[in-house]
């Protein structure tokens, strides 16, 4: 079982923007802060968040696992868990995530606090002074 905390940082509403998750599993300790090159904003970023941690799970044959993912994003949570989303900016985005949530046979995407956020906030403020140097 894998437990995974993720989170998007943004200065500007768009802005540069980077990202950052913990994955905490049996003999398995990870953790990835990583800048965005474009200017998101903090929504867009959430979702290339959670797109870039199914790469990275596919890339590193984790799939096999019985994965829970946090986010202390609401709009991300509701649009995954209704496979729709009102704001038509990120239908690509939530089509793009919902493609490679198919190829995990246990995924979940649970919402929580950001209070019980922080590993994940610290490592996407990494990401964003990352961003902020490009």
């Amino acid at each position: 079982m894998l437990k995974i905390y993720i989170d998007a940082s943004t200065k500007g509403n768009p802005g540069p923007s980077g990202g950052g998750f913990m994955i905490i599993g049996e003999g398995l300790y990870v953790q990835k802060s990583f800048p965005f090159t474009q200017k998101l904003t903090n929504h867009q970023a959430e979702f290339s968040v959670l797109s870039s941690l199914l790469d990275y799970l596919l890339e590193e044959n984790l799939v096999e696992h019985t994965i829970t993912i946090h986010t202390d994003s609401k709009v991300v949570a509701q649009a995954i868990a209704k496979k729709f989303t009102k704001n038509s900016a990120f239908d690509s985005l939530v089509e793009e995530i919902l493609i490679k949530f198919a190829l995990f046979p246990l995924l979940f995407l649970k919402w929580i606090p950001e209070s019980q956020n922080k590993g994940a906030d610290h490592l996407a403020r990494q990401g964003l002074a990352k961003a902020l140097k490009l």
